[in-house]
């Protein structure tokens, strides 16, 4: 491949990460911090399943924009909901 045609599909790849940042920063804070949440509660799961991918996996922080300090409660609540099956450890 050509030097110049790996600048131009670097330039595109820069171009969309500049793109889906920018659509994180538009957003704004955290969805908990935005509703001043204090506690995640497992029983809401219309909630943690925004934050599940189909294949059960907790979406990661860059993605979702939560803080870290509400991402590990998440991550319990999440625990906590399977435990009792609210939610599936994993989607078949």
């Amino acid at each position: 491949m050509p030097p110049s045609m790996s600048r131009t599909r670097n330039a595109k790849n820069a171009k969309n990460l500049k793109k889906l940042l920018k659509k994180t920063a538009e957003r704004g804070k955290c969805r908990f911090t935005r509703a001043r949440v204090t506690a995640i509660d497992y029983k809401d799961v219309a909630t943690l399943q925004k934050m599940v991918s189909a294949q059960g996996k907790l979406y990661g922080r860059k993605r979702t924009g939560t803080l870290s300090h509400f991402q590990r409660k998440l991550k319990l609540a999440i625990k906590r909901a399977r435990y009792l099956a609210l939610l599936p450890y994993v989607a078949r």
